[in-house]
Order: structure tokens, then sequence, then C-alpha cells
């Protein structure tokens, strides 16, 4: 009894245990039911591509349960024995972005997840997600950084329209102007100025011309202002006492202290000038036999302060880089000069090609030589004066365009430091200035304030690389960004500015329209290539830091078989030239960079900085090269 009650209760033990076994496997069946193996999908939402190695990280919702996982060359992954349940998928890759997103696992779950990604595609630092509190500063920075990038645009269209307004004006009121016949009985006296410092090449050439001037003998006179400290003063000296031998009334005036540079010579003639006009040319300037004729009959008012008459250009076709300036130089003397005119804004003498009536430099303060542009700073002192100016559009002044970059680069320098140490001397008078109209103080400060608008587009240029950086960082600063689009109406005001003053236009308006826009688009490219250079020319200007007046080299070539060097044209290697290398390649990565991802926005903009900068760049290194030879 008891072995058999031993058996039994052994069984009963066996029977339990067995029992127990089965409810765990079926319990372990049943767990494994509730969970399932799922897999997916990756591609860059830019390329279309599959993303590889791409990290994708799951949360169980309500649980602390995470799964992880990477894409493999395909940009497949798969998930296994995922229990059932709500989950939030995220990329955890930070090569790319895309918002988390709740999915649910359940026992009719479809096999396969497919999902696109946005590469983050900015070279520079991670700035973290403004959705987070953690990155507050960084999003600070991102908003001020916009700040300055808008506020760079919102001066380049106030340029513009401000440009577009003297356009407008220029077109309305542009119609032939019946002038003043010229009469030799009652010709007033005329001094002819011809400030020169080292201009050995283009010396001779400028004298010649002067005395070829159809203008009565005893109303005539001829000034050679000579700061020359080379061969130059021998070869002056030599044609005036030729021309002299011809019964021109001719002096050579030769300083050996330059005080002043070019507004000092101009200011030490003063007293030894014979007639009530002064008229002023620069050594590359070959200015037509009736000239004279021409501009003199328009002081026909006591009012009447200066004329001033329109540069040509004489080596135009000599290159490209001729050609742009060319095409630069007609936009400012018609509608700069001629929309201002037409409009009744002060307008300026532009140093050369002009004349002045002496007792209205006398009345303005004379030459005065704090600044590099004396022509400007006189100009507006004699307006604000009262004095009025006369602009003689039809009347042409032939001159040299700067033939290497260097020596435009030059030349660039001085005229956008000049205008800003005007602005800086000016301003507030321009302000507070009695019998001076509203919109005669606006376009007044405006025009005093030009050269600044390479500040603007260099401000531009840099700070759209962290706002790229930004579009892809920040989500919610996207939409702000893409206001961006709205300034391009700026290039359209500047294309029709630059249309009207256009001159090579034929009879074929459609195939000159293009033309033109090709040489609008050069014209851009290269004017932001000189951007840095500008930049900082307008910044010493507005800090007071002073040079000495640089002024361009001549060269008297018209074509480049005549080009045999210019020992005045000095090139070295700058830290401005490396930086418009660095900045051209800089643009250009960036451009390539984000058009691999299709990213196109603002690779148009890019491209022409690179091209710009590029071109600068190259020609730079280029001359350089050469002059070693």
């Amino acid at each position: 009894m008891d072995l058999n009650m031993s058996i039994i209760k052994n069984l009963a033990a066996l029977l339990m245990l067995l029992i127990s076994f089965v409810g765990n496997s079926q319990e372990a069946r049943a767990d494994s039911s509730l969970s399932r193996t799922f897999f997916g999908n990756v591609t860059d939402e830019k390329t279309n591509r599959s993303v590889k190695e791409l990290k994708i990280e799951i949360n169980r919702v309500g649980s602390d349960e995470k799964f992880n996982t990477k894409t493999n060359n395909d940009g497949s992954f798969t998930f296994k024995t995922i229990p059932i349940g709500e989950y939030k998928l995220t990329i955890i890759d930070e090569d790319y972005r895309k918002d988390a997103f709740n999915f649910e696992v359940t026992e009719i779950q479809p096999s396969k997840l497919d999902f696109g990604v946005s590469k983050n595609v900015s070279w520079m630092f991670n700035w973290g997600d403004a959705y987070y509190t953690e990155h507050y500063w960084s999003h600070l920075v991102a908003r001020i950084i916009i700040g300055i990038y808008f506020a760079g645009l919102v001066l380049v269209l106030f340029y513009s329209i401000l440009q577009l307004t003297l356009a407008i004006a220029y077109v309305k009121k542009k119609k032939s102007t019946v002038r003043p016949v010229f009469d030799p009985k009652t010709a007033k006296k005329v001094t002819i100025q011809l400030p020169m410092y080292n201009e050995l090449y283009v010396a001779d050439r400028i004298i010649e011309t002067c005395a070829a001037f159809e203008y009565p003998a005893d109303k005539f006179q001829i000034q050679v202002l000579d700061d020359s400290t080379d061969e130059t003063k021998d070869v002056i000296a030599k044609k005036v006492a030729e021309v002299k031998a011809r019964g021109v009334n001719i002096q050579h005036i030769h300083r050996t202290d330059r005080t002043g540079y070019k507004a000092g010579a101009l200011d030490d003639a003063m007293d030894q000038v014979e007639g009530e006009f002064i008229a002023i040319f620069d050594a590359d300037f070959i200015p037509k036999k009736d000239w004279l004729q021409k501009t003199m009959p328009n002081f026909d008012s006591d009012e009447v302060g200066v004329v001033q008459t329109r540069w040509g250009h004489i080596n135009k076709n000599y290159s490209l880089l001729t050609e742009l300036q060319a095409f630069g130089l007609n936009g400012h003397f018609a509608i700069e000069q001629g929309g201002r005119s037409a409009s009744g804004h002060f307008i300026n003498f532009n140093g050369t090609g002009g004349i002045w009536r002496k007792k209205c430099i006398e009345d303005a303060g004379g030459w005065e030589h704090d600044t590099l542009t004396e022509d400007l700073d006189l100009s507006y002192r004699a307006q604000i004066k009262g004095w009025k100016f006369r602009y003689l559009e039809e009347v042409i002044a032939p001159a040299e365009l700067p033939i290497t970059m260097s020596a435009l680069k030059s030349q660039q320098h001085r005229w956008m430091k000049g205008g800003a140490e005007c602005f800086i001397k000016m301003w507030k008078t321009m302000i507070t200035a009695k019998n001076v109209k509203l919109s005669d103080r606006i376009h007044g400060l405006s025009h005093l304030f030009n050269s600044s608008v390479f500040i603007f587009i260099l401000m531009i240029s840099l700070f759209s690389l962290p706002v790229l950086h930004i579009k892809d960082s920040f989500t919610d600063l996207n939409y702000v960004i893409r206001y961006g689009s709205i300034f391009l109406i700026s290039t359209v005001f500047l294309m029709f500015y630059y249309w009207h003053s256009y001159r090579d236009k034929t009879e074929k308006k459609i195939k000159s329209f293009f033309t033109f826009l090709g040489r609008f688009f050069l014209f851009l490219m290269v004017s932001m290539g000189l951007a840095l250079n500008n930049s900082v020319a307008v910044l010493e200007g507005y800090l007071g830091i002073k040079s000495s007046f640089v002024r361009t080299p001549k060269f008297n070539v018209n074509v480049k078989n005549e080009f045999k060097g210019n020992k005045y044209d000095k090139k070295s290697l700058s830290i401005l030239n490396i930086g418009e290398g660095l900045l051209a390649a800089t643009f250009l990565f960036t451009a390539i960079n984000r058009g691999f991802y299709g990213d196109l926005g603002m690779v148009p903009f890019h491209l022409m900085l690179a091209f710009g900068y590029g071109l600068v760049f190259y020609h730079s290194v280029a001359e350089l090269r050469t002059q070693k030879m």
C-alpha cells in the first residue's frame, strides 16, 4: 500500500511537470505569435537613390524598448521579432534628416515599410534643430545671420530702385536739345589744364591734341601741370617747347612736391590761370578739335558752373575686359548723368572731359585734397552753393580704358574709396543744407553712398553660405528664406537701366537684346568678382584710412599686338588676390555640392560668383606671371 501510494504520488508529480512543460511551450508559442519581422527601403528624396549605412531606430510607445538597425547597400533594412504594438521611427544618422513618424505593428501589418529622407548637404557644422531648447543660441545666431542677409538684399533693392527711377527719367525726357551755337566773336577765354604724373606713354599725345583745338588763339591757354619724377618731365618739356614755337599759349608747370596729388596740382596753378573758364583733361583723353566749340556756348547763363561731356572709349574692342568696362561706364554716362540731369538732381564733374567756371571753383572753396575723388567733392560743394551743372551726352571726349586687371582694380579702388570719403565728408551738409529739395537730398546721398553697393554684394554672397546651412538645419526658418527670391526683381530693374544705356543696339532688335543679355550677365559677374577689392576700398574710406593717390597706368594701346608692357603697371600677389581665389573655389564647390543634391535655389548665384571671382583671380595671377617673364 505504501509502495503503491508512493508510485501514485510520483506519477502525479510527473504529470504535473509534464502539464507545466506543455503550458510553458504553449505560452512560448503564444508570445511568438505576438511578434513579427518587417522590412523596408529608404530613398534620398532629392536624388531618388537608395541610402546605405543609414542608422534607424524604433521606440515602442509607452515603453523603454528600442530596436536599431542599418540599411544595407541597396537601402533596405530589416527588423526581426518586433512585438506587436505602436512605434516611433527616428533617423539617428547625422547626415540625413526625417521628421520622426509613428506606425503600428499589427497582425495584418504590411511586410514592407518604404519612406524617403533628405540629406543634410551643408558642409559646415551641425547646428541642431530649432525645436529643441538646448539649441537656443544656435537658433538665435541663425536668425541674426538671416537678418543680415536680408538687410543686404533690401539695400541692393533700394539701390536698384533708385537706378530704375533715373532710367525712367532718362527715357521720358530723352530728346534732342537745341544747343547754343558757337560764335568766335563772343568766345570767352579758356584755360586747358592737363594734370600729369609719370605719363611717359601718352604725354605727347594729349598735349598735341589740345594744341590742335579750333578756338581763337587769343582766347586760349594750355597749362601742363607736371608732377612727374621720371623722364616724362623731359618729354613734356620738349613737347611744350615745340608747341610754344608754333605760337600756342602753353606753359609747363613742374612741381617737385606732390602735396595734394592731382587736386594739389590744380589748386597750385589757379593763380596762373588766364581764362574765365578751365577745361580739364587727363592724359589718356583724345578730345576732337571742335570740342571747345561744342561746349563753351553752354555757359549761356551766369548760374552755370560746369559743363560735363560724355566719355568715349578709344580701345573698347581691345578685349572682353575693356568691353565690359565700356558697358558699365555707358550706364553711368547715359542713365546716371543723363537721368539726374533730366530730373534736375545733382550731377558730378567726372574729373576730366569737362569745363569749370573759375568763379564757381573759387566760390565753392577751391580744390581740396582730403579725399581721393576731388572732382566729386567739389561738384557737391558747388551745387549746394546753388551753381548749376549741365551735361552734354551728345558731346564725346574719347579716352583709354585700362587693359589689365591690375590697372582696373587700381582705378576701381581709388574711385570707390574716394566716393566713401566724400560721403563721410558731405552727408551732414547734404541733410542740413538750405534750398536743397528733398528729392535732391535723397538722390544726392544715394549717389555719394553708391560705392557701398559692393559691400552689400559681398555681404549677401558671404552670408548666403550659412543661410544655406540654416535652411538645412532649421525647418521653422525655411519659409523666411524662400522670400529671398523676391529680390530677383533687383536684377530686372538693373537690366532695364543698362538696356537703355546700351550703345551697341542694331536694327535687329531681338539679336541685339540677346547680345545685351550676355553682356549684362558677364558685367554682373565681373562686378561681383571685384566686390572684395572694392569693399576693402570703401571700408578704408569710411574708416578714414589714408592712402596716396595711385593714378591708373595709361598704355596708349588700341589693339593687343601693340602692347609691349608698361613700367607703371606694377603687379604683386596680395592677400586680396588669394582671397579672390579662395572665394572662387568656395562658391564653385558650394554650387556643385548643392546641384548634386538637387537644391538648385542658389546654384545660379553661386556659379556667377565663382565665375566672377575666378576671372578676376585668373587675370591677376596670369598678369603676374607675364610680368616675371
